[in-house]
């Protein structure tokens, strides 16, 4: 196991590199950063030198690229355009999201999987059409759909909820926006648990558990379920850094500023810096989150050996 996690994280060097690299190129082949400084009126030819020199981007873009990776591993990130560290943006923004990604990844293990497992034990009933129903209308409607019309219901005509999140940004406020974020890896993740339990119920080893008479309860916990969630377990770890990534939508829904409203603050004022100082931490929340995704295979499944 030792060797394994090594060896993964020999893995993971190449793949930072050459994600943060891809990411810094686009975003700097994107538009002229100092032209969205100036604002609607262009900047002159010494106002537009001297921004460039001052945040380096006179140099050839390689090497803004060294500069920008050897700061990186020191923990700086840079300065946005307007002065600020982009580590004191990460700071506010991060912790946000965080707790928005975690209020989704719990509705979608709880809510997903056990309404997965319920439709799978009952194939081809009606709770089980039901189910498939929702899930494909709840897939089928875009996200900014379904934030817009339960922000206009729970918030606006019924007032169970604030329209709009505070800056706390509290757990209880994060309910809502957690579920619309969710929606849709909800629905992936009741589909997949369903396919997966309706296939390994006809397994042997199920059919084995029975006729020794094991109690119905754990045949479906300790056999049938632990060995379904393997493609339900890599699904959730990478939909992690999906939704972290992914959240601007529903952030500039209920006016949440988190990293998705930092993103899109980034991507509209062409504040390279900002933008991919904080796509290289999703690039590490991604690789982190495949490499404990892989090393749970083990625990769910004992058939699986990492030499």
């Amino acid at each position: 196991m030792g060797r394994y996690v090594v060896r993964r994280l020999l893995q993971m060097i190449p793949v930072f590199i050459g994600s943060t690299l891809l990411i810094f190129l686009m975003v700097n082949v994107m538009g002229d950063p100092i032209a969205g400084l100036c604002g609607d009126k262009q900047c002159d030819a010494a106002t537009a030198a001297q921004l460039k020199r001052e945040f380096g981007l006179d140099k050839p873009v390689w090497q803004q690229y060294l500069t920008y990776m050897g700061n990186v591993f020191t923990g700086d990130f840079g300065t946005a355009f307007n002065g600020q560290k982009v580590t004191e943006l990460m700071a506010t923004a991060f912790p946000v999201t965080i707790r928005l990604t975690i209020v989704a990844i719990l509705f979608e293990i709880v809510i997903g999987i056990t309404l997965g497992v319920i439709t799978g034990l009952k194939r081809g009933r009606p709770v089980d059409t039901s189910v498939l129903l929702l899930t494909l209308v709840v897939i089928s409607v875009p996200t900014f759909v379904t934030g817009l019309l339960l922000q206009l219901l729970l918030g606006v005509e019924w007032g169970w909820i604030k329209p709009s999140v505070s800056t706390d940004a509290t757990f209880d406020e994060l309910i809502v926006p957690g579920l619309v974020l969710a929606s849709v890896s909800l629905a992936y993740v009741t589909r997949l648990t369903r396919t997966s339990i309706a296939e390994n119920r006809r397994s042997d080893y199920v059919r084995s558990a029975v006729a020794k008479g094991l109690p119905r309860q754990r045949v479906i916990v300790r056999h049938l379920l632990r060995n379904s969630l393997i493609p339900v377990v890599t699904f959730i770890g990478t939909d992690i850094g999906a939704l972290m990534g992914g959240a601007i939508v529903t952030e500039r829904i209920f006016n949440i500023h988190g990293v998705g409203y930092q993103l899109y603050q980034g991507i509209l004022r062409q504040n390279t810096q900002t933008v991919v100082g904080f796509v290289t931490v999703l690039v590490l929340v991604f690789l982190v989150a495949n490499l404990l995704v892989d090393l749970l295979y083990a625990v769910l499944d004992p058939r699986i050996r990492y030499a």
